[in-house]
């Protein structure tokens, strides 16, 4: 072969790699995403790794727009949506008891409740007799909701026994805040029937004190309270303590509360005040994946600085399995182990 002929031979085999390579160029090397067969597919942000959650959309139930939950709600799931890529929305709702039923129904993933309310639901007791619901799991604890047994000055209460043959507001009926009365009348030995019960709201129970129509009212709610503090504006309000001895059986036997202290200072109070609390959680569906709640428990307890709420300073993962009286989801748990975090 002349050099002539040569030449032209490396030219062509040069040209033939040439084009190869421009018609290989242009094909994706990384593996293609399926397109939807059926499943419901998200992939997560946190990295390059794509997770198959088994959901593309996540509704979060919370409570009245006026409320605490809502708001909070609507920030976790933003907070939600970010570290997953799941399409979060904060839904409006009744609030702890309604949201257990709508997790029932599989009409939400995730939902505020209360630790009581929860195991109420899981047993299928109080208002919740004859409607067990056990598709139900725990997510984390997030901050108290007190129990208050308010009182003034003038009427001459000063602990749970002298509510005995007194006019008592014990919240609405059916309410959490009406069981909390009567479990804590337990456990000094008394009933509803030693007292003069009334079944009324916050604000009403406020008024019917300040008026005389009663003489003390149970009430469950974060503190300070806007109810009791527009009381305490007008009058010498007195939270009566509980016992330590009576805490101590009251969480034995029902273990969704948890200790409180009431700080000096609150409703003008010249001491702490022991008592107890249930506290507000999220719950979500048993079936919902191991992946997406541990995802979800993380970016939530590990991105509390983004909730835009004053809650938000109450909301440690230290403390999200205090007062927790229902089943843990295995995606929650991994959470908590990974922590070394523990109930108490």
């Amino acid at each position: 072969m002349n050099k002539k002929h040569l030449f032209l031979s490396v030219v062509f085999i040069v040209l033939i790699t040439m084009i190869l390579a421009a018609c290989g160029g242009g094909k994706n090397t990384e593996p293609e995403k399926e397109e939807g067969n059926g499943d419901n597919v998200s992939s997560g942000n946190d990295g390059n790794e794509e997770k198959n959650y088994g959901i593309e959309f996540l509704s979060l139930a919370t409570g009245g727009t006026g409320g605490t939950y809502y708001p909070l709600g609507g920030s976790m799931a933003s907070i939600i949506q970010d570290a997953t890529g799941i399409d979060a929305n904060a839904t409006t709702s009744n609030a702890s008891a309604e949201n257990m039923t709508l997790l029932k129904k599989k009409e939400v993933e995730v939902a505020f409740t209360q630790t009581d309310i929860a195991t109420y639901a899981n047993e299928g007791t109080m208002m919740f007799e004859g409607e067990k619901i056990e598709n139900v799991r725990g997510l984390g604890t997030l901050y108290p909701e007190t129990i208050q047994i308010v009182t003034i000055a003038d009427t001459g209460i000063n602990s749970v026994e002298d509510l005995k043959g007194k006019a008592v507001s014990i919240g609405e009926a059916g309410s959490g805040t009406r069981a909390n009365a009567e479990q804590i009348l337990e456990m000094y030995g008394m009933t509803v029937d030693d007292i003069k019960a009334r079944n009324l709201s916050f604000d009403d129970s406020s008024t019917g004190i300040q008026d005389g129509t009663i003489d003390a009212a149970f009430i469950t709610a974060g503190t300070p309270t806007g109810a009791v503090e527009g009381l305490a504006a007008t009058k010498d309000v007195k939270i009566l303590p509980l016992d330590n001895d009576k805490i101590e059986a009251l969480i034995e036997k029902y273990p969704y509360y948890a200790k409180e202290t009431i700080p000096a200072g609150t409703y003008k109070a010249e001491n702490d005040i022991e008592t107890v609390a249930v506290q507000a959680m999220l719950v979500v569906r048993e079936d919902l994946s191991e992946d997406l709640v541990y995802d979800i428990t993380k970016a939530i307890f590990e991105n509390t600085d983004k909730i835009g709420h004053a809650k938000s300073e109450l909301i440690d993962a230290e403390k999200a399995l205090n007062g927790m009286g229902i089943e843990i989801h295995p995606g929650a748990k991994k959470y908590y182990d990974e922590k070394g975090i523990s109930k108490e």
